[in-house]
């Protein structure tokens, strides 16, 4: 009896972590986007993963020049021969991403960590992401800072977002 109980606590155990390991995040998500779209341009790549349908807010895209690029701080950044920003039209969305083509000559393991020595994952002094994924394919080089998922950040944000009633127009009377 005492195997028939501990035979069946284990295969619990197993299927409860199984069925943990099927979770994606939204970088995963979008880094496979990247990953089958590696061929095209930098801006191809980028409006094709701000308008994947995991994104839940409107997006846009904007071209990038090397030297400092919002969340890598001081740093210039370059070695790039088209890059292209990501991201949410409201600044308030912890959420980044670059798409970059690699100058000729430049080390593409040097340029990821360059960027992930210098990521800031609180780029934003209102917001902060979950994670940072850096990937090369080729040419291409992808930064995505994220939330681990939207509904996550959605909330995140409605707790932290202060309501002012009376109290807060009486201070300045």
């Amino acid at each position: 009896m005492k195997r028939l109980i501990t035979l069946l606590i284990c295969v619990v155990l197993v299927m409860a972590l199984a069925s943990c390991g099927g979770s994606s995040t939204v970088a995963s998500g979008l880094l496979d986007v990247f990953e089958k779209n590696a061929d095209k341009s930098a801006q191809e790549i980028a409006d094709l993963m701000i308008n994947d349908e995991s994104i839940p807010f409107m997006g846009m895209t904007m071209p990038v020049e090397e030297g400092l690029l919002n969340g890598f701080g001081n740093e210039e950044i370059t070695g790039f021969s088209e890059g292209v920003m990501f991201g949410p039209a409201i600044g308030t969305i912890p959420f980044i991403g670059y798409v970059f083509t690699l100058s000729s000559g430049t080390d593409a393991d040097a340029f990821v960590k360059t960027l992930n020595d210098n990521a800031d994952l609180r780029w934003n002094i209102c917001t902060e992401a979950d994670e940072l994924v850096v990937e090369s394919k080729g040419d291409k080089v992808v930064v995505i800072m994220s939330p681990e998922s939207f509904e996550d950040a959605e909330s995140d944000v409605e707790d932290e977002v202060p309501v002012y009633g009376d109290e807060f127009v009486d201070t300045f009377e």
